[in-house]
C-alpha cells in the first residue's frame, strides 16, 4: 500500500513542478529518483508525515532535487556516472588525505591553489580544508560558527578563490573536502537574525522558549560540551525575550530538524556545495541532530533517519560525491553512522575512527598495546562498502573515550587510567616528554581532553629544547611508528597539516583575540614555508619525517592489501608490547602483509610460531617493504627495536 501511494505521490509531484524545471533535461535524475523515491517518501513521512502541509513540503524537497540536479555541470554528471559504475572507488589504497585550514597552509584560498604541487610531492589526493564558509570574528568556533553557508569568508578569498582551486586539484586528480555544519548556525546568520526580529517561521528554525520549563527538562539528561566556558545548553537572548538551545557555544544556535523547512534548507546547502566540485562533504556534529526531552539528545534515531534521507537525496542529484561523519562517539555508536543496510552505507561512507586514534595515544602513554588491542578486538564491524578515516592528530582535541570494560579487561581502572593519560600528555607525569594541555576539564566528573600538536605530544618539542638528539630520535620513530598504523590500518588515512614537518606547539594563540581562551589552538599551527625547505636538506628532523612519510605513502598506494574490504585480520601475540595484524588482498587471499608495531622504547619479539595457525611459516623469511630490508630474525622471532614498525611480505 505505502509503494502505490508514494507512487502516486511522486506522480501528482512530476505534474506539479515548476515549469522551468520540467523544461529541462532530468533523464538521468528521474531514473534515481524513480529508484530512490520510495525511500524517500518512507523516511519523510516517518519524519514529517503527522504534518498537514506533508505534500507541499514533499513537493518542495523534489523541487530542490531537481533544481540541484538542473545546476550541476557536464563534467560532474559524468564524474557520477563514472563513480556508479564503479562504486567501491573510494575503497581502494590509493587515497591519502590531509587536513588543514587555509590561512595555516596558505594565506588565503587563491595561494592555497598556488600550494597545491606540495602534496603531490608528499603523495597526498585527498584534500580536508577546514571550515572556510562566513563566520562573525571573535564568535566563529574555529570556523563552525556559520552566518552565511553560501559564502566564502572574505578574510580567505572568495567562491572564484574556492573554483581555482577545485581546478588545481581536478588536474592532479585530488579529492576535495569541505565542511557543512548540519547541526547549528551563528546567531549573526540572517535565520537567526530574522528569529530575533521576531518572525515566528525562523524561530521555528531553532529550539526558542518563553521561559526555563522546557529547557530545564532537557538539561536533566543532556551533558555538557564545554562546562568550562559554556555551561547548560541553553542561551537567554535578551532581544528575543527568550530562551535558545545552544548545545556548542551561546553564539551556535541548533537547528530544529523536526521541522522540514531546516531539512530542505540544509539539503540545498548540501547540493549547491556539491556543484562547486566538492567531491566529499564533511558532515559536522551529525551525533547532534535531533533532540529529545529525556536524552542525552545523541545519536538518537531520527538524527539517523535525517542522515538516510539526506543520502538517498544526494544520490538522486550528485551521486558521485560521498559524506564523511564527524560523529566522536562511542565505537559501538559511531558504526551506525555507516548506515543500517547489510552492505551499503545508507548514511555516510565514511566515519572518523576516533577510538583507533585515542587507542594509539594510549599505547604511546604506557608504551603497551594492551589496551588499543582490546579495543580493536571490541570494535564493531563495518560495512563492505563504507570505510573509516584513520588519524593520528586532526583540529580537535583529544578525548579518551574508549571503552571502561576495555580498560578494565586491559587491567586499568577507567578513572586512573584517564587521569594518568591526561597527567603524561599534559608533561605532569615526571618520565612524560609530551606537551600538551588540559581541556575542558570538568570539575565535577574528572573528565577532560588533551590538546597539543602530535610533534609536542611525542617528545619532540621537549627533546629539541633540551638539545637531546635521543629524545629526538625517539619522537621521529614514534610519529613514523603512528602513522605508518594509519596508513596500513584499513581505511583513508588522515595526515594533519604540519606533521610531515614534524611542527610542534605554537604558543601565538595567546596573543590572538577570540583565540586565547581556547588551547586548541596550540595545534592549528601556520605552516612557516621557509622552514618547510628543510625537508629537502638531509640531516634535519624536517627531512626525516617527510621524506619517510612520502616513501610510507608511496609503498601503501602500491599494495593492494591495504584497500579496504574488511581484510583485517587482528592477531593475538603473546606480547603486550606489540600490535600485530594480517593485510590481503581480497582477491587474491595469498598476498599478504603482516603488519607488526613495538610501541615499548626497548626492542621486543615477535614469536612467528605463535602465528602458524594463521599461514605464517615460522621459520619463513620476510622483507620489510617500508626500508626494502630482512628483518633481524632468530629461532623463530623477529627482532624489532624500540618504536619501530614492519610491513612484512614473506619472500
Amino acid at each position: 500500500m505505502y509503494e502505490q501511494v508514494s507512487h502516486s505521490l511522486l506522480n501528482v509531484i512530476l505534474d506539479d513542478l515548476k515549469p522551468e524545471i520540467r523544461r529541462q533535461d532530468l533523464r538521468h535524475f528521474y531514473t534515481r529518483l524513480g529508484a530512490n523515491f520510495y525511500a524517500i517518501y518512507s523516511l519523510f513521512f516517518t519524519l514529517y508525515g503527522h504534518r498537514d502541509d506533508f505534500n507541499a513540503q514533499m513537493l518542495r524537497l523534489v523541487e530542490t532535487m531537481a533544481k540541484g540536479y538542473i545546476d550541476r555541470s557536464a563534467e560532474l554528471e559524468r564524474v557520477d556516472i563514472a563513480r556508479e559504475q564503479d562504486h567501491n572507488w573510494f575503497l581502494s589504497q590509493k587515497w591519502v588525505g590531509m587536513a588543514l585550514y587555509t590561512n595555516g597552509f596558505a594565506d588565503n584560498l587563491a595561494d592555497l591553489a598556488g600550494k597545491t604541487p606540495y602534496f603531490q610531492e608528499l603523495g597526498v589526493n585527498m584534500v580536508h580544508i577546514m571550515p572556510i564558509l562566513q563566520c562573525p570574528a571573535g564568535k566563529s568556533d574555529g570556523g563552525y560558527a556559520i552566518s552565511d553557508f553560501r559564502q566564502i569568508d572574505d578574510r580567505l578569498g572568495k567562491l572564484d578563490d574556492l573554483r581555482l582551486v577545485v581546478e588545481e586539484f581536478k588536474k592532479r586528480d585530488i579529492l576535495l573536502v569541505l565542511d557543512i555544519v548540519l547541526n547549528h548556525t551563528s546567531d549573526e546568520h540572517e535565520w537567526a537574525r530574522r528569529a530575533i526580529n521576531g518572525e515566528r517561521r525562523y524561530q521555528d528554525y531553532y529550539f526558542v522558549f518563553d521561559n526555563r520549563e522546557i529547557p530545564d527538562m532537557f538539561e536533566q539528561t543532556m551533558p555538557q560540551i564545554f562546562p568550562e566556558s559554556d555551561p547548560g545548553n541553553f542561551t537567554w537572548n535578551e532581544k528575543m525575550q527568550k530562551w535558545v538551545m545552544t548545545v556548542f557555544h551561546d553564539y551556535q544556535w541548533d537547528l530544529n530538524y523536526s521541522n522540514p523547512e531546516v531539512f530542505i534548507e540544509m539539503l540545498d546547502i548540501i547540493l549547491f556545495w556539491a556543484n562547486q566540485g566538492v567531491d566529499i562533504l564533511r558532515l559536522d556534529a551529525v551525533a547532534f541532530l535531533w533532540k529529545k526531552i529525556g536524552s542525552s539528545c545523541q545519536n538518537e534515531r531520527n538524527a539517523h533517519l535525517i542522515l538516510q534521507l539526506m543520502k538517498d537525496c544526494c544520490q538522486v542529484t550528485a551521486p558521485g560525491v560521498l559524506f564523511i561523519a564527524e560523529a566522536i562517539v562511542a565505537p559501538v555508536e559511531v558504526i551506525k553512522y555507516f548506515g543500517e543496510d547489510a552492505i551499503i552505507a545508507k548514511e555516510c561512507e565514511i566515519a572518523y575512527n576516533a577510538t583507533l586514534m585515542a587507542l594509539l595515544w594510549d599505547a604511546i602513554a604506557t608504551q603497551s598495546a594492551k589496551l588499543l588491542y582490546q579495543g580493536l578486538k571490541n570494535m564493531p564491524a563495518k560495512l563492505e562498502r563504507a570505510t573509516w578515516l584513520n588519524y593520528v592528530r586532526c583540529h580537535d582535541d583529544i578525548g579518551f573515550g574508549f571503552d571502561d570494560n576495555d580498560i578494565r579487561a586491559a587491567g586499568y581502572d577507567p578513572y586512573a587510567h584517564r587521569q594518568f593519560l591526561l597527567d603524561y600528555f599534559s608533561g605532569q607525569f615526571d618520565a612524560s616528554p609530551a606537551r600538551g594541555m588540559v581541556f575542558m576539564r570538568n570539575e565535577t566528573t574528572g573528565d577532560a581532553r588533551i590538546s597539543g600538536s602530535l610533534a609536542s605530544l611525542a617528545g619532540l618539542e621537549a627533546g629539541q629544547e633540551a638539545n637531546d638528539q635521543a629524545l629526538v630520535d625517539a619522537a621521529i620513530k614514534k610519529i613514523l611508528l603512528l602513522h605508518g598504523l594509519i596508513l596500513s590500518f584499513g581505511g583513508i588515512p588522515l595526515l594533519y597539516n604540519g606533521d610531515a614537518l614534524g611542527v610542534v606547539n605554537d604558543y601565538s594563540y595567546r596573543d590572538e583575540e577570540g583565540k586565547s581562551d581556547d588551547n586548541r589552538w596550540i595545534h592549528r599551527p601556520k605552516i612557516n614555508w621557509e622552514r618547510a625547505e628543510l625537508r629537502k636538506k638531509q640531516g634535519t628532523t624536517e627531512y626525516a619525517l617527510f621524506n619517510a612519510m612520502k616513501k610510507m605513502i608511496a609503498i601503501r598506494k602500491e599494495t593492494s592489501a591495504f584497500a579496504d574490504f574488511n581484510n583485517r585480520e587482528l592477531l593475538d601475540v603473546d606480547n603486550p608490547h606489540l600490535l600485530c595484524f594480517l593485510r590481503f588482498n581480497h582477491q587474491r587471499p595469498s598476498e599478504r602483509v603482516l603488519v607488526v608495531a613495538n610501541f615499548d622504547a626497548n626492542p621486543q619479539y615477535l614469536d612467528l610460531y605463535l602465528l602458524r595457525s594463521r599461514g605464517i611459516d615460522p621459520f619463513g623469511q620476510f622483507i620489510d617493504l617500508c626500508s626494502g630490508s630482512k628483518p633481524t630474525q632468530y629461532d623463530r622471532r623477529i627482532v624489532l627495536q624500540g618504536f619501530r614498525f614492519y610491513w612484512l611480505t614473506e619472500i
